[in-house]
């Protein structure tokens, strides 16, 4: 599985410094939805290696989610070099998620 695990620690160097593409769910390990869009990021995560995709458990990791107003979960914020670029709130389809990146 090709999703890195992101918390306060590494947030900065593995999306904010990248280059590219990114993709964070922001998600909790209670959550109903978090769990039904989780596998599609993991599919993401494997078929799109020209893009950086990681998970962010706002349980774990509350100030990213407050500094990125995260209000509902999940949260999939597409960041690209280093800057937010688009939201997704709530479960959508992995179509829906790709048309985003």
């Amino acid at each position: 599985m090709n999703v890195k695990k992101l918390n306060d620690a590494n947030f900065e160097s593995e999306i904010l410094n990248n280059n590219g593409t990114c993709l964070v769910d922001f998600y909790a390990d209670w959550c109903g939805p978090c769990k039904m869009v989780s596998p599609i990021v993991d599919e993401i995560a494997d078929e799109r290696t020209d893009i950086t995709v990681g998970k962010i458990n706002v349980d774990e990791s509350s100030a990213l989610a407050m500094k990125y107003n995260v209000m509902s979960i999940p949260t999939l914020i597409v960041f690209k070099d280093g800057k937010e670029f688009d939201h997704i709130i709530g479960y959508s389809p992995k179509e829906e998620i790709l048309a985003k990146l």
